[in-house]
């Protein structure tokens, strides 16, 4: 999984039994005049544009779509680099914008819709999943609840709706309260009011989509579907338990499979939300990838799908690499198309112009533009979105706001080898001791990582001070830490396998625990890239006819994220989950008058 992408596993249950329970009995706490919005591209912002039809007055109708992508439960603004965007200013310097929070997004939203007649609003998946605890510590009913409010018509799935399996995305779809958790409000969750579209996610029971494969927005003789998909190798970076009984087919193959029957059916204007993503030149959200010498503007994988998808589709909302773009790439028939992703967590929307022709019932592709625009902080706060994150924050306040450890500046997750990564790999290696002795090192998925720690207060907590909420943020998934036995040769393979095999391409760094080192030379390819000679635990060369005790999360131990090796480890030893180590470890190393210092990420050697 690309380091601009999460790891992707379920929580468990009891996690939130425990939680809840240690909070029983603890209870926590006008609009503002509307303010001038951007409601359509200004000067600077990314703007994909085709030119205007011509003639016939009544025959052209625009239709505004409006897209975002990755939510991931952010409803409180998120903090740190991950509620910031990198805006390029008019002299080509660049400066850094405070972005994101449902209470401004809908005030966004809601503005921009004024006067658009025909809007609708799409996503481009992973609404939830990997959420603050905010949403995450109540199954992301409350991120349901803020999407409802948000008047979203349509999303597809991302990887990240599997986090919990099928059964619980069919619960957020269609309401319920948790098999396990059971309701926590007085009211029964009645689920989304939108569809979740899984085209290329088939049932093996049954052979047939899991939820359905398309949409159709209609208004006034105005007809636009819309058919979902999420990247073919979800299974690769979602625990096993949360695909299990579940395929995952082409992105392309789907697309066009669909669009073939919506056009049977007469519906000729077409979008695809494919929850897969690509990487522009500038990590800017208002770069011009389609200026001249820009090529194709975006790289990854989703220019190539945007290439082979059949030029019946008018249009690709996208998402996965929480980049940011909104470029054209022409379509198999040479035809420009736009291709949109408005990065991660509520930070952009996407606001896309399609111009109708009611004529011929298709997009006139020569009139669609589209620009990002930034979820600045700036306006008022949707008064509905505000209550909504008050009541559900009289629940988790109470266990997020608890210390349970101290820094004395940033822990940034960042970096081939993080502070952070560090710092977890640390904290399960001290777990491990405490299951057993012997335990000799451990390892941490990249995409595990979710945040950084920051040394500012996110709260009243003051500054320096790590609430469980921060810490739950940073890894919220619930893995177990898991024991196992490897021998070196093992060993040795699977770090091999950060930049080989499934990983060649994108290498999935692990993040390593005190005392294991080794080079890491860039110069060369494929596995050679790991210097085996180099390799040293404490000083030692490892052995690979030895047998080594390794901590890892279990989403690892299932040979998760390309690293089949390390799904073959034995004598099992499975503990608590991960943030229970994390815990520990602060509390246990440090404290408000000697805070921990961030790790120096000095294990890896990186030759360049």
């Amino acid at each position: 999984m690309p380091a601009t992408s999460p790891a992707h596993h379920p929580r468990r249950s009891r996690r939130t039994n425990r939680l809840l329970a240690s909070a029983a009995g603890v209870l926590t706490v006008g609009a503002l005049a509307a303010a001038a919005l951007p409601g359509a591209a200004n000067a600077g912002e990314n703007r994909g544009s085709q030119g205007e039809p011509h003639g016939h007055p009544g025959r052209y109708q625009d239709v505004q779509l409006l897209s975002f992508n990755d939510l991931h439960g952010n409803l409180e603004p998120p903090t740190g680099s991950s509620g910031r965007v990198t805006e390029i200013q008019p002299d080509g310097t660049t400066k850094t914008v405070d972005a994101g929070g449902v209470e401004y997004l809908a005030t966004h939203l809601r503005e921009a819709r004024k006067g658009n007649r025909y809007s609708v609003t799409a996503a481009g998946g992973d609404m939830v999943g990997a959420s603050p605890l905010l949403s995450g510590l109540f199954h992301d009913e409350p991120t349901i609840e803020a999407l409802n409010k948000l008047d979203l018509d349509v999303t597809s799935v991302g990887n990240h709706e599997f986090d919990e399996g099928a059964r619980e995305l069919a619960r957020l779809q269609n309401g319920g309260c948790h098999p396990v958790d059971g309701c926590y409000t007085d009211k029964k969750f009645k689920g989304a009011d939108f569809p979740y579209l899984a085209a290329n996610v088939l049932d093996d029971r049954t052979g047939k989509p899991l939820l359905k494969p398309y949409w159709v927005w209609r208004k006034n003789g105005v007809k636009v579907g819309f058919i979902g998909v999420t990247l073919e190798g979800t299974p690769n970076i979602v625990s096993a338990e949360g695909v299990k009984g579940l395929s995952f087919k082409d992105e392309v193959e789907t697309i066009n499979r669909y669009a073939k029957e919506l056009q049977r059916q007469g519906v000729k204007s077409i979008v695809a939300l494919v929850h897969e993503g690509g990487f522009p030149a500038s990590s800017a959200y208002n770069y011009d990838c389609d200026s001249p010498g820009a090529g194709d503007g975006i790289s990854g994988p989703i220019a190539d799908i945007a290439k082979n998808v059949s030029p019946q589709v008018d249009a690709l909302v996208t998402g996965h690499t929480h980049a940011a773009y909104a470029c054209t790439i022409p379509d198999p028939a040479g035809k420009p198309r736009t291709v949109t992703s408005a990065a991660s967590f509520g930070r952009l929307y996407t606001d896309t112009t399609l111009t109708y022709d009611r004529w011929t019932g298709d997009i006139a592709r020569t009139a669609v533009k589209s620009a990002n625009h930034v979820v600045t902080r700036d306006v008022p706060k949707a008064p509905d979105m505000t209550r909504l994150i008050d009541r559900w924050n009289t629940l988790a306040a109470p266990i997020g706001n608890r210390p349970i450890g101290y820094i004395s500046g940033d822990i940034v997750k960042d970096g081939t080898e993080s502070p952070l990564g560090d710092l977890i790999a640390d904290a399960q290696l001290a777990y491990g001791r405490t299951l057993d002795p012997e335990t000799d090192l451990a390892l941490m998925n990249p995409g595990g990582i979710r945040a950084s720690l920051t040394h500012a207060a996110s709260g009243k907590e003051g500054d320096g001070v790590v609430t469980f909420a921060e810490a739950f943020t940073v890894q919220p998934f619930a893995n177990t830490v898991n024991l196992q036995d490897f021998t070196g040769a093992q060993l040795i393979q699977a770090l091999k396998e950060q930049v080989s095999g499934a990983n060649a391409a994108a290498p999935k760094i692990l993040q390593i625990s005190s005392g294991l080192t080794y080079t890491l030379d860039l110069t060369k390819s494929g596995a050679d890239r790991v210097v085996t000679d180099s390799i040293r635990l404490d000083g030692s060369a490892i052995d690979p006819s030895a047998t080594y005790r390794v901590a890892t999360n279990s989403f690892l131990a299932g040979g998760g994220d390309g690293f089949p090796t390390l799904g073959e480890g034995t004598g099992d030893l499975v503990g608590e989950d991960d943030l229970t180590a994390l815990e520990q470890y602060l509390t246990a190393n440090s404290s408000a008058t000697a805070p921990l210092a961030p790790p120096a990420a000095d294990r890896i050697t990186i030759v360049q």
